[in-house]
């Protein structure tokens, strides 16, 4: 037996205690969990009622009759309860444990089944749930009353989310339907704050968290290699199709295609678009040696049964393959080991490359990371970011950091209001209707919304009625208005983030997957998707189907999507690589070259003395601080007639020279500083989360602090523009 899994014994089987069990991937931590809790149901099951194992999915006669579900298993993604249904399956048969899932693709009947006999354990998301509230309000007691465990896998995953907001305030609903407190116990290989994680599992009471963590310093085969890009130009037509005919994406094609074949393998490539582009020519490069393709796509808008195929054929070990794919590999779905880790370009977080390398090496030997990293040739215009390299170094600071073992904090959630909204319209369709004060009683004290006082939660009320999402009856009572019953009748209502309406792509009577609809096509257009390419041969408009037929070129698609954000540990390492003279051993000569071409920049720049510098006619300022601070400070910088861009680590200034901005600065800092919100209420495109269309005014600026505005931190980048030397971030 593991540490984690000895460690956990009698906590669990306490019945009582709140746990966190933050252990390495592959660490047996499922098990850690459930091994004690299948031992405290054992004795609840009859198994001579269910001869031929536990009762699951369509089969769930056998078992405690009509007690209601005893674990209920939150899980964030349908591929991972699919696999953590089949390794429970296993576990809890001889015990005669029941194992129901429930999701968007179980079948109706397994459904009924677990519905009219809830028993035994349940793994669910956290969107699937919701549709319980809403759709089976009256139900939510009995069906829970037996209830002694809640289960949270990969807990990272729902830490500062609109979906972890939900999952606290669906978790505080059902203990409310049951009048009891129920054990939570969260599993994660990733939490960069333990603090943070204790709160989420108990708000009312994090200390009272237990917590097992278990760690132990691995090795790893590490090297980052760097790549040079063609000179820029100006694109041509033939670029549309994506052929790598040169330049560093060749080259990474070139040494993905040497290295990885033979064995199984993850590549992430970041986003579906690079995604496309590198399974299409590594494709090409199999067929061009007349080899079988080993490489093969995996990303959010391929069909379920596409990747699935894929998720077989790494778990089959008689046949090699290659998955490039975006974060949906990262999670913990069972593929079996593979041989190595591939990422190409800045990795979305340390946590995220934590996540990834976790991937590899599971079966004795040491994990295996290969970091591609790209950076353009430089021409006398190159921006000083371009000349200090700033991709390679903030690759070698996030592999520094996570060989010193520190992961990203989750951000401040701030008030939550956009789920808070989606949490009203389930709470009125769980109970038909619902005075405003039992609602705030409900869903504010104890949860994700405990910051929400009197006075906002009825702004946010009157938000939601100007909207027609809800309506008082003569008595007091809340009830749907007429836009909130069409919402909440929609099948998108029980996700707590926004979906766009997207195209499905069919080929030969088979759905390949989805493009956001803006995406713009014709017919006669190429695509490239699911690694190969197409030509769209009909559009069904009304049906929003694509037809596809095989073609010899195509089109990378665009999908669209948020970009990273980079925090301020991280820009602080950069700031010490660049001062650092040695070489890591585990970058390659053109990395180790290109990292010294940006400490060269760094000192002919004279970024180590002031951080502010004269950039043509105008003016750049490098303080080495998170994308929150810079967002903030150029929204100040920019409030006081001096236009700022954010420019990767800097802050750009294009007109104005470094005296000028400095007194500025300065002006800035000789008056008390704005409040964050009426700042925020400054700032344009604040509807980011869902339900961010409903707030007005305050609201909406109070939403967009938590998720955009760093005051401390701007106002130490005022200082170091106002006072020069780099000393004064300490």
């Amino acid at each position: 037996m593991r540490d984690a899994q000895e460690r956990a014994v009698a906590p669990i089987l306490s019945g009582r205690l709140d746990l966190i069990i933050a252990a390495a991937t592959a660490a047996g931590k499922t098990e850690a969990a459930f091994l004690p809790i299948c031992s405290a149901l054992a004795g609840s099951y009859d198994t001579s009622a269910a001869p031929g194992g536990a009762a699951s999915d369509a089969d769930g006669d056998a078992g405690k009759p009509g007690g209601g579900i005893d674990v209920l298993y939150i899980s964030p993604l349908k591929a991972l309860i699919n696999d953590q249904f089949d390794r429970l399956e296993l576990l809890c048969q001889s015990a005669s444990i029941p194992v129901h899932r429930w999701h968007g693709d179980v079948g109706a009947g397994a459904k009924q089944n677990a519905a009219r006999n809830p028993s035994g354990i349940l793994i669910i998301t956290p969107e699937s749930l919701e549709a319980r509230f809403v759709n089976h309000g009256t139900a939510i007691a009995p069906f829970f009353a037996g209830l002694r465990y809640v289960v949270i896998d990969e807990l990272h995953v729902f830490l500062s989310s609109p979906r972890g907001a939900q999952l606290q305030s669906l978790l505080n609903r059902v203990e409310r339907a049951i009048g009891r407190r129920v054990p939570r116990i969260g599993l994660s290989a990733t939490l960069g704050d333990l603090g943070m994680a204790r709160q989420f599992i108990r708000p009312t009471d994090p200390q009272g968290v237990e917590v097992i963590e278990t760690s132990h310093q691995q090795d790893i085969k590490l090297q980052v290699r760097g790549y040079l890009a063609t000179a820029p130009r100006e694109p041509t037509e033939e670029d549309a199709t994506a052929e790598a005919s040169g330049g560093a994406e060749a080259a990474i094609v070139d040494h993905l295609f040497r290295t990885l074949r033979g064995e199984d393998n993850l590549v992430f490539a970041n986003s579906r678009q690079n995604v496309e582009m590198y399974a299409d020519q590594l494709r090409i490069r199999c067929e061009a040696e007349r080899l079988p393709n080993e490489f093969l796509p995996h990303h959010g808008n391929l069909a379920k049964d596409v990747r699935e195929d894929v998720e077989a054929m790494l778990k089959d070990r008689t046949l090699p393959v290659t998955a490039i794919c975006t974060s949906t590999l990262e999670m913990g779905i069972d593929i079996g080991s593979v041989a190595s880790i591939a990422q190409i370009g800045v990795p979305p977080s340390v946590a995220a490359l934590r996540q990834r390398l976790g991937r590899s090496g599971r079966r004795g030997g040491p994990p295996v990371l290969r970091v591609y990293v790209k950076e353009d040739q430089l021409t006398k215009d190159s921006s000083p970011v371009d000349q200090l390299r700033c991709d390679i170094v903030e690759v070698v600071a996030m592999v520094q950091l996570l060989l010193a073992r520190w992961l990203e904090p989750p951000d401040d959630p701030g008030f939550n209001y956009s789920t808070l909204v989606q949490q009203i319209l389930s709470s009125i369709a769980q109970l038909g209707g619902a005075r405003a004060l039992d609602l705030r009683r409900m869903l504010c004290q104890g949860g994700p919304f405990d910051r929400v006082d009197e006075r906002r939660f009825v702004a946010l009320l009157r938000a939601m009625a100007e909207k027609d999402l809800v309506v008082q009856s003569s008595d007091g009572t809340l009830l749907h208005g007429p836009a909130g019953e069409r919402f909440v009748n929609h099948y998108s209502f029980f996700a707590a983030f926004a979906t766009s309406e997207e195209w499905r792509l069919m080929a030969g009577g088979r759905t390949l997957g989805t493009l956001p609809i803006e995406h713009p096509l014709s017919e006669g257009g190429l695509l490239i998707f699911a690694g190969r390419r197409w030509r769209i041969a009909s559009i069904d408009e009304k049906a929003k189907v694509l037809d596809l037929v095989r073609a010899p070129g195509g089109l990378l698609p665009m999908f669209g999507g948020t970009g990273r954000t980079t925090g301020d540990t991280v820009r602080q390492e950069m700031r010490r690589v660049l001062e650092g003279v040695d070489s890591p051993i585990w970058l390659d000569q053109a990395a180790s070259r290109l990292l010294g071409e940006g400490r060269s920049a760094w000192r002919r720049l004279g970024l180590a003395d002031t951080p502010l510098i004269p950039v043509g006619r105008g003016s750049m300022v490098f303080p080495w601080m998170g994308d929150r601070a810079l967002t903030t400070a150029a929204q100040l910088l920019s409030g006081h007639g001096l236009p700022t861009d954010v420019e990767g680590p800097a802050l750009m200034m294009q007109k104005d020279p470094p005296e000028r901005v400095a007194g500025i600065a300065s002006d800035i800092l000789d008056a008390p500083l704005p409040d964050p919100v009426m700042l925020a209420g400054t700032m344009k495109n604040g509807l980011r989360e869902k339900w961010d269309w409903v707030l007005g005014g305050d609201l909406l600026a109070e939403a967009m602090v938590a998720q955009t505005i760093d005051m401390a931190g701007a106002e130490r980048v005022l200082r170091a523009i106002a006072a020069g030397p780099m000393d004064t971030l300490g």
